[in-house]
């Protein structure tokens, strides 16, 4: 049940909302999650999903992705996926699962709205980018 199951706080696992450029100087977003922890992070699960209140007032959710890595090394960085300045405006949830041994760790990471812009841009280090860190 799930009632009997022990979840730990998460520490460093983080997500982050990278821009670069292309070849053409026109800038690209990327998700990317970071494992800052000294041991492998295993069985990970990551669902993406937007969701809020367009411009009309209406009622919006995007697709919900769903994304599989059996192992992410100690330190490592992987993309998750590509992100749309289109849904900026929405909240922009990442809820990622994973086990260290047999412990499992559970956490939603929300980027409300308007909150991926140029003023809360930080620089990324691990990834050498412009972007917005979530902890």
């Amino acid at each position: 049940m799930k009632k009997d199951i022990e979840f730990r706080p998460v520490e460093g696992v983080k997500i982050t909302i990278a821009r670069s450029f292309n070849e053409v100087n026109e800038p690209e977003w990327d998700v990317y999650l970071i494992n800052r922890l000294k041991t492998p992070i295993n069985t990970v699960f990551i669902t993406s999903r937007g969701y809020g209140i367009d411009k009309d007032g209406n009622q919006v959710k995007t697709s919900q992705l769903r994304h599989f890595h059996k192992d992410i090394a100690a330190e490592e960085i992987i993309k998750i996926e590509m992100i749309s300045p289109d849904v900026f405006h929405l909240n922009n949830e990442y809820w990622v699962s994973y086990f260290v041994d047999s412990q499992v760790f559970d956490k939603k990471f929300i980027f409300v709205p308007e909150s991926i812009t140029e003023e809360n841009l930080i620089h990324i280090e691990q990834l050498n980018l412009q972007g917005v860190l979530h902890e």
